[in-house]
């Protein structure tokens, strides 16, 4: 069995391929970037629109699309708009290719790429990426939330913070590189359980910088600061779960401070610690795939689907039923 993934809850338009032997057949990406502020979602989706066309015509170089059993896409969470393109392009393929259309949760889809490329079997998730900073793991038969942030996501943040300095979207990658020639300022840490709360300090590093704080010391304390609230949050869900893995999964999970933070935790507790290449830590068009190969198992399919498939840009990954 092969499946086609069309990835497109944000910033990137992505398409993969999978086998259901885990084996990737292709994977195509384009970012939307904003030099000037974050995400505009219609101007996302417009994006998103102009670049499937071609995104498709490199899988192409790659595939036999005619070989393909299944079409996958992001149904939610995301940003409307761009979750809109995606669907009515993945609709479009399925209705090409006379393929079963399967709508996935791009959040599960995070966790189970995750697993797939890592040794990782049972652990607790660090999901980090722009929109959701969240701390899961599967008990009683479904992916739980234990823990998430109360307002905004760690990437969001960041990114936030970097639009204020003039860093431009996306900032992370810019944000650690100025952070090595930082040193440390003091700012709130808000960890209430195994919830966090990052608005706050972010408010409070843009004043420090409007009263003259500079960028690489206020972009290393965001980093030691928040990412040091994520590692409390994850040791106490590994002690609540009684796990002994951790998986840091999502777009910030290419920022080596925090991997090396998470991974000094977990030695202390002789736990096994799991990253998600870097290729696939952000979004992509593979995980959807794979989610798709996953999600077939428990679903029957018609041709009448392709048209019923929708959106759901407020889906949580504690609704998916399993």
């Amino acid at each position: 069995m092969k499946c086609l993934g069309i990835e497109s809850t944000a910033h990137t338009a992505s398409i993969g391929a999978i086998n259901e032997k885990g084996e990737i057949l292709a994977d195509v990406k384009d970012m939307y970037v904003n030099e000037k502020g974050g995400i505009i979602p219609i101007e996302a989706a417009k994006h998103h629109k102009n670049i499937f066309p071609k995104l498709l015509d490199e899988i192409k170089k790659n595939i036999d699309l005619d070989k393909i059993d299944i079409i996958s896409f992001s149904k939610g969470p995301g940003l409307s708009p761009c979750l809109l393109e995606g669907m009515k392009f993945a609709r479009k393929m399925a209705l090409e290719l006379q393929a079963p259309l399967i709508g996935v949760n791009h959040l599960t889809a995070h966790l189970e790429i995750g697993k797939l490329l890592t040794n990782i079997k049972d652990p607790v998730f660090i999901l980090a990426t722009g929109a959701n900073t969240q701390v899961i793991s599967f008990e009683g038969g479904k992916y739980r939330i234990f823990g998430e942030c109360l307002s905004i996501g760690i990437g969001n943040a960041l990114d936030k913070f970097g639009r204020a300095i003039g860093l431009g979207f996306p900032a992370g990658a810019k944000m650690e590189e100025l952070a090595k020639n930082g040193k440390y300022v003091e700012l709130p840490y808000v960890v209430k359980g195994m919830d966090v709360e990052f608005s706050g300090i972010i408010t409070r590093a843009i004043q420090l910088h409007k009263q003259g704080v500079n960028k690489e010391d206020l972009c290393f304390s965001l980093q030691e600061t928040c990412f040091a609230m994520l590692t409390e949050a994850a040791e106490r869900a590994m002690a609540h779960c009684n796990k002994k893995e951790l998986l840091l999964i999502g777009g910030v999970a290419a920022n080596k401070r925090l991997i090396g933070m998470l991974e000094i935790m977990c030695n202390e507790r002789n736990a096994s610690f799991g990253v998600v290449p870097i290729k696939y830590s952000g979004d992509n068009g593979v995980m959807i795939a794979w989610q798709g190969i996953l999600d077939s198992k428990l679903r029957k399919f018609d041709k009448k689907g392709i048209e019923k498939e929708d959106i759901n840009p407020n889906w949580r990954i504690d609704q998916v039923k399993n």
